[in-house]
């Protein structure tokens, strides 16, 4: 088992959530770049190459390591942030939209947890932040924001944000839960994880959720989010190219037709 930094951490906010990281002299707590707030005076921050973890392999190892970070969306480097003066300091992140910050004992949960590639936050140092690839085939040509994860690996503690409300379950074994492949935030290592066909000509023109969902199979817990930010992202640039007139109408475009607006 690696060694971890133990960390204390004090989550703050309901809807627009920070965590607040409380370090002990010489601990250190690495985050993704963008997420800092704020820090007490005494902690020195510094960027590294890859997630700071002992890596096998020398320099070319910590490269591949880093590599893989390109293909879940994540940069090269992370930020370091370690105490080191005199008594406790705190250093707070910002979670970076809308929604809820799950804190993640690895310890307590296997060693490992796989998320989605753009839910981490923050984690103590020895965490590994690797990539996790979905070995299905269906799960690999259908998945799509669920094919490539991020995996979590160590003993310590990480922080991963979810967008809305966070549901958690236990799932029993053989126990199955159907899911929208964006809703995922996270799951542990033993889940079976999978991307089913919806059936059905009319789900497929007609239901407006996708073709292809998600199946978790127990045992193990799954975290699950409301508000995935590519269902933001897509309702916020829907309604920026309709120019907002047709809010709350039931005919839509055929309403500004009526109002004289289209052609």
């Amino acid at each position: 088992m690696s060694y971890n930094h133990e960390i204390d951490y004090r989550v703050f906010g309901s809807e627009m959530q920070c965590v607040e990281i409380e370090l002990d002299p010489n601990e250190t707590v690495m985050a993704e770049p963008g997420s800092f707030m704020m820090m007490n005076d005494g902690i020195q921050m510094q960027t590294i190459f890859g997630d700071g973890s002992e890596q096998t392999g020398g320099v070319l190892g910590k490269i591949f390591s880093a590599g893989k970070r390109l293909l879940t969306g994540e940069s090269l480097f992370m930020t370091a942030y370690t105490n080191i003066g005199q008594g406790k300091k705190q250093v707070t992140f910002a979670a970076p939209y809308p929604g809820k910050i799950i804190p993640l004992d690895l310890l307590r949960l296997g060693g490992k947890v796989i998320c989605q590639k753009d839910s981490f936050l923050c984690a103590a140092k020895g965490v590994q932040v690797g990539i996790e690839f979905q070995k299905k085939l269906g799960t690999g040509l259908f998945g799509g924001e669920g094919f490539i994860m991020q995996k979590l690996e160590g003993d310590g503690l990480c922080f991963v944000h979810a967008g809305g409300h966070v549901e958690e379950r236990e799932l029993q074994p053989g126990e199955m839960l159907k899911v929208d492949t964006g809703c995922i935030v996270a799951f542990t290592k033993d889940i079976d994880y999978d991307i089913q066909f919806v059936g059905g000509i009319k789900n497929t023109l007609f239901g407006g959720e996708g073709v292809f969902f998600a199946t978790l199979r127990g045992p193990g817990k799954v975290w699950i989010q409301t508000l995935p930010i590519s269902r933001l992202a897509g309702r916020i640039l829907q309604y920026g190219s309709s120019g907002g007139k047709e809010q709350g109408s039931i005919l839509g475009g055929l309403g500004n037709l009526l109002d004289g607006d289209g052609y």
